[in-house]
């Protein structure tokens, strides 16, 4: 397994993944094409708020890594949130997200980590608790652009 920062040539790619992640039931909801193509430019034009990983295994993307950077008062410092990961569902299973998850931390010194699980996704959440992860007790908020 290989993880490179993603590159303007890894568009239909990275579009196929972050699709079949919208698709794939560790989300609430699916979003538009559109976000997707958001996401897409805004990582291809800077890196100051996010950025995101291919992980490739003998030459086939198979999943990615999407990072996003805060600061954090609460926290004392930086904050990565580990927005998305995703893995094809035939490479699960076998420690991959295990060193995505490392990768990350080793990559993004932060005085905090946070990711998001869907209380369904029975298998991503053992494997957070595993690496030390522990739940937020707080009720998350949002108001989306109308």
């Amino acid at each position: 397994m290989r993880l490179r920062k993603l590159e303007a040539g890894d568009k239909a790619a990275y579009f196929a993944l972050a699709s079949a992640f919208y698709q794939s039931g560790a989300t609430l909801y699916s979003v538009p094409v559109k976000n997707i193509e958001n996401t897409f430019e805004e990582l291809m034009r800077r890196d100051t708020y996010a950025e995101c990983w291919l992980c490739e295994e003998a030459g086939e993307a198979i999943g990615f890594l999407l990072v996003a950077k805060t600061f954090s008062q609460e926290s004392g410092g930086m904050v990565t949130w580990i927005e998305e990961l995703y893995l094809k569902e035939a490479y699960r299973g076998a420690g991959r997200g295990k060193q995505m998850i490392a990768f990350i931390e080793k990559q993004f010194p932060a005085s905090r980590f946070r990711l998001e699980a869907e209380p369904d996704n029975e298998k991503a959440i053992r494997l957070y608790r595993n690496l030390g992860y522990q739940e937020l007790n707080y009720l998350q908020y949002v108001k989306e652009e109308q």
